[in-house]
């Protein structure tokens, strides 16, 4: 019998061999967020909205929910809160609708995790700011 643990082991060997990869060391998980598409407000309204289901929730109220769902796991999923966010927009939610939604959970989830979804959310809402500044200059 031997003393190593078997799943040290496995690590050890999948992180030499992630080492090994090309550009490992500047991967960037949120490089990897900006490689994201953004689905089409039409699409979402197919898909998740009430295009088929006429009498269902829109696309805005289910993003809406979803935000809030992620509010009360503690809002632990950064790239998921962030995607939610620009997809609510892009469905037509505006700033006091997100920002309602996630206080709202502190009653809930507690002030912690209402903080952390506000922070991430806060990055969204600045970065579709500034990005729609640059669209009124050009």
């Amino acid at each position: 019998m031997t003393d190593k643990n078997p799943w040290e082991e496995m690590m050890k060997q999948a992180q030499e061999m992630a080492k090994s990869f090309p550009a490992m060391d500047a991967f960037s998980p949120k490089g990897f967020e900006s490689m994201m598409g953004l689905m089409p407000k039409d699409m979402m309204e197919t898909f998740f909205g009430n295009k088929l289901n006429p009498d269902g929730l829109d696309a805005k109220t289910r993003l809406l929910l979803t935000l809030a769902g992620l509010t009360m796991q503690g809002a632990q999923n950064d790239v998921a809160v962030r995607q939610t966010v620009r997809h609510a927009i892009e469905a037509g939610a505006h700033k006091q609708q997100i920002i309602e939604t996630i206080g709202q959970m502190s009653a809930f989830a507690g002030i912690p995790a209402m903080q952390r979804a506000m922070e991430l959310a806060q990055e969204v809402l600045d970065d579709s700011r500034s990005a729609d500044e640059t669209e009124g200059d050009a």
